[in-house]
């Protein structure tokens, strides 16, 4: 009996049902599950055997390690994980994969599900009409539960049958004659394979059912798993074309981790194949070796053990991998982009939550770093090196006796208006497009309240930049005694909140911030009987008195105002503290 081009277009058919079914699972479970496991992974810490255990539980999941790997790849690319992390999060889903293998083994071979597969999707359509989300997604999962053990139910009546189609063996047995010649080019056929059907496993039932009929011995299936292992590294590795070094450097993790996995497990192949023998044949499956039948519980259990031996035989040199991996792709400084372009917001941080809102957050406090602190420094004449010099406040305040001519209306325009303008379309959308927790949405709504802060900073600096500058080139003593105290008291709160990232004096930080605060709010208004003595004793004439009352309540904003900020950004659980200063003359 031939087999027929039909056939074959029936095979690819039953192949096509199986993935839309694994698919479907996939999506559902992810959606059903996914807030809580990103929320875990975005809250990693460093510990790999944590990462290991984390990455395990959302493969199991979510059932896909190309999602899981994925997901690991667009954090690393915001900066949500190390490459460390990454690693051990990537060592779990190498385990967590193995549960799709027993899953097909077990229901798909040793127990018949063709009975109950039918009304299983059934079941889950009619879940599909609910209007509550969660059921909905519900469904979904069942229907694709279902049409995978329909596909695979097909997959195993339109496999070519051994007695049926002697030619194909013959066909085959010549390439599976040649000792380890064999076991190498099986291990390519599965690599290939994994690449083109993009699902491990999607080619893990194909090796499962060729080993089930026959076609293949226990030794080219098991080099098929190994070829698997390293073709589902390719997906991660086209994700990351795109994407920072980071995200380079976690694809290429993935690569480095699977191949040498598959390096030391060729060097003991035949001794670990006996033992997973021996194993399947205390469970009571039979011999491998010997009995087609067993072959697939052989198959389950050499994925597992090969994949948990690998991550814990691995885990110790997780350090020394990220060195290497950071020497192969080094650290890329991104070419400087038009100032008005945002840094950090794009398509991709669109994808989850967790990326969107670590993008928001780089984002706001880029924009804060680089041009609010410039603009407030120059609009007071005060240059942002000296600020964050060595010198004292009093020195740097007498030094910086110059105009430096800034048009604050003009820097806003260039450095802040359009970014500013991004970062809040951005928020938007992240608000309306992506399902957020009540926290992640509060949060958002706290960055676009410190984007709207910080142009009320400018606006009231430009205020202030005229008087300053005014009494820099007329100096009268009290006015510029006024003035210098105003900036002297942002250089002391700049200070301040640069010395954010020293954990040790953490408490210590808030409570002056908090005094400053306190002060500029108290501080309003009360002013008015000492500026009224000034004018009263003729050291000011009622223009100057009208200034600085104005300009003291204009002052005291700005000093609510960025402390505000400045607590938005660097105090929140997981922010980056402290203003990356640049220490470039401006």
């Amino acid at each position: 009996m031939r087999y027929a081009f039909t056939d074959i277009l029936q095979l690819v058919g039953a192949l096509g049902l199986f993935l839309f079914g694994m698919k479907a699972m996939s999506d559902a479970l992810t959606k059903l599950a996914g807030d809580r496991m990103r929320a875990i992974l975005a809250g990693l810490t460093s510990n790999r055997f944590m990462g290991v255990l984390t990455g395990f539980l959302i493969t199991s999941v979510i059932q896909s390690s190309s999602a899981t790997t994925l997901m690991v790849v667009s954090f690393a690319n915001a900066s949500l994980l190390t490459l460390t992390e990454s690693l051990s999060v990537i060592m779990g889903a190498n385990i967590g994969t193995t549960i799709t293998a027993w899953m097909i083994t077990l229901l798909g071979f040793k127990v018949s599900m063709s009975s109950i597969a039918l009304p299983l999707v059934g079941l889950g359509v009619g879940l599909t009409f609910f209007k509550n989300k969660n059921w909905e997604y519900w469904g979904t999962f069942i229907v694709g539960f279902g049409l995978l053990f329909i596909g695979l139910e097909f997959l195993k009546e339109h496999m070519p049958d051994i007695e049926k189609t002697p030619e194909v063996l013959a066909f085959l047995e010549r390439y599976t004659r040649h000792g380890f010649g064999s076991v190498l080019l099986f291990l390519f056929v599965g690599t290939v394979l994994t690449v083109l059907i993009q699902s491990s496993s999607a080619t893990m039932a194909l090796t499962l059912l060729m080993a089930a009929k026959g076609w293949i011995p226990f030794e080219a299936a098991a080099a098929m798993v190994l070829g698997e292992n390293i073709g589902t590294t390719i997906t991660a590795n086209i994700a990351a074309m795109v994407g920072n070094f980071r995200a380079k450097q976690t694809a290429l993790a993935h690569l480095l981790f699977n191949l040498l996995g598959v390096v030391w497990m060729l060097i003991v192949f035949y001794p670990f194949l006996r033992g997973m023998s021996w194993l399947t044949e205390r469970m009571g499956a039979g011999s491998p070796y010997v009995d087609s039948a067993a072959v697939p519980v052989a198959i389950a259990l050499f994925h597992t053990c090969f994949n948990v031996a690998n991550s814990f035989l691995m885990i110790g040199f997780i350090t020394p991998m990220a060195r290497l991996i950071t020497k192969m792709i080094p650290e890329r400084i991104a070419p400087e982009r038009p100032i008005e372009d945002p840094k950090f917001l794009n398509e991709k941080a669109l994808k989850y939550p967790e990326t969107a809102l670590s993008a928001l957050e780089q984002e706001t406090r880029y924009l804060f770093e680089n041009a609010i602190v410039e603009i407030l420094a120059h609009a007071l004449n005060l240059h942002r090196s000296d600020i964050f010099s060595e010198t004292g406040a009093k020195k740097v305040v007498k030094k910086a006796n110059a105009d430096l001519g800034t048009n604050v209306r003009e820097l806003y325009l260039s450095k802040v208006k359009r970014i500013y303008s991004e970062i809040l379309a951005f928020a938007i959308h992240a608000q309306s497009d992506l399902s957020l927790s009540e926290a992640q949405h509060q949060r958002i709504m706290e960055l676009k309240f410190a984007g709207r802060r910080m142009v009320e900073i400018i606006k009231d600096a430009n205020e202030l930049n005229r008087n300053v500058t005014q009494f820099l080139k007329e100096p009268h003593p009290v006015m510029m005694k006024e003035y210098n105290g105003y900036r002297k008291k942002i250089v002391r709160i700049l200070r301040i909140i640069n010395e954010f990232d020293m954990d040790d004096a953490r408490e210590k930080i808030e409570m002056k911030l908090e005094d400053y605060t306190r002060e500029a709010t108290e501080n309003r208004g009360i002013e008015s009987e000492r500026i009224d003595r000034f004018i009263r004793e003729n050291q000011v004439t009622p223009e100057m008195g009208s200034s600085l009352v104005n300009d003291h309540d204009t002052f005291n904003r700005i000093v609510e105002n960025i402390i505000w900020v400045a607590e938005m950004l660097y105090t929140k659980p997981g922010s980056e503290r402290g203003i990356r200063t640049n220490t470039e003359p401006d």
